[in-house]
């Protein structure tokens, strides 16, 4: 899968995606990651990408054409979807992840200062996306997000095949407590249930676990999980927290 980032700030990106998993993917050809900066497009010797917003107020407002043609830069691969990160996008889920990871590029645009030219928005038609209700110095941040909960889903990048299937919030649910060596520190035990070898059993606590930790934690992502097509064996788990 290709990421291609359109942002001011590219060390930010190359920097957080040189470590890690996403370093690991590329490595394995899973994923390539480039960057485009708008600088590089204006037509001034200042290299000037922002101008003062029509109306008065605070900050500075990125321009139309060192974006647009930034983001018209990019190659267009079939089967592409383009997005920007903006406060007032779409909620980022792992839904969305998930949907992102079927494709075979994703364009990212990335805003700094106090935002885009309305226009940005309307003529790249990118899809809106945010990442929480909270504000950050730039869009690379929020990029940076969703290239590590995308790639983490694509074949090839895991050790584990599995791991993705028992990540939180992949079915509505937050995941299971998990325990390494030593069996007690400071008092504290590792459960009974998860040294005896019974992999049946450890299945349907773990299962257990993630109903009660979900229910306590997000009773928003609980409702959503018990709307969903419950199996037989998890209506009957869920009997025992009720």
């Amino acid at each position: 899968m290709r990421f291609d980032v359109i942002t001011l700030f590219p060390d930010i990106i190359t920097g957080a995606c040189s470590e890690s998993m996403p370093s690991r993917a590329g490595e394995k050809g899973v994923i390539s990651i480039n960057t485009v900066n708008p600088r590089e497009f204006t037509h001034d010797k200042h290299r000037k990408t922002d101008d003062t917003p029509y109306g008065g107020g605070a900050g500075m407002v990125l321009s139309c054409q060192p974006y647009l043609d930034a983001i018209n830069s990019v190659e267009v691969l079939e089967n592409s979807e383009t997005i920007i990160m903006t406060p007032q996008g779409e909620l980022f889920n792992q839904k969305m992840a998930e949907e992102f990871s079927t494709k075979s590029q994703l364009r990212i645009i990335c805003g700094h200062y106090e935002g885009f030219d309305e226009r940005i928005r309307v003529l790249s038609k990118a899809r809106e996306i945010s990442i929480g209700d909270f504000v950050l110095s730039g869009g690379e941040y929020s990029a940076i997000c969703i290239i590590d909960a995308v790639t983490r889903l694509l074949d090839g990048t895991l050790g584990n095949a599995e791991s993705k299937d028992y990540d939180s919030h992949s079915e509505y649910l937050l995941e299971y407590p998990q325990y390494t060596k030593p069996r007690n520190y400071e008092g504290l035990e590792v459960p009974e249930i998860l040294l005896g070898g019974n992999h049946e059993k450890i299945a349907e606590w773990r299962r257990i676990k993630q109903f009660e930790r979900t229910k306590e934690k997000r009773p928003d992502l609980f409702e959503k999980f018990l709307k969903t097509n419950l199996s037989k064996s998890d209506k009957k788990l869920l009997k025992e927290i009720d």
